[in-house]
């Protein structure tokens, strides 16, 4: 959607609106409510879902967070945060720490993955020879059970 179209856009929205405004799907939108992510969204007397500015813009920030890697359990307590006026950014700062640390922790254990991977990489002869270091490493050393 263009910014002309969301600036021109009708509130409040169905959620297939919401949905595009917020680049995600309508499944998503629906699983973001069960989880109580979002407030209680309005609905019409026949029960479609009726979803003001607010409620995009808590989908947005959703979705970016999503983006940042953090979980369901962490993106709960950020919108919990960013809808408490009266909170610390001394809270906020404490999720986001965890995740940086969580997101290092994850960064060395790849790099190690790709460091044992290139060493067996080259080791592997890569020829028609069935013996692979590769397949031995994964094995546990083991072969020919």
């Amino acid at each position: 959607m263009t910014a002309t179209e969301k600036a021109n856009t009708l509130w409040p929205v169905a959620i297939g609106t919401a949905a595009r405004l917020s680049n995600i799907s309508a499944k998503m939108v629906r699983h973001y409510e069960s989880l109580s992510l979002l407030t209680s969204v309005a609905r019409t007397d026949s029960g479609y879902r009726q979803y003001n500015q607010a409620d995009v813009r808590t989908l947005q920030f959703i979705k970016r967070a999503r983006d940042m890697g953090f979980s369901m359990a962490e993106i709960s307590e950020l919108v919990s945060l960013w809808n408490n006026r009266s909170r610390s950014s001394a809270s906020v700062k404490r999720v986001a720490q965890k995740h940086v640390d969580e997101l290092g922790q994850r960064i060395e254990a790849l790099q190690a993955m790709q460091r044992t991977l290139a060493r067996l990489l080259e080791h592997c002869h890569g020829d028609d020879r069935p013996d692979c270091p590769i397949l031995d490493d994964l094995g546990g050393g083991i072969s020919n059970l």
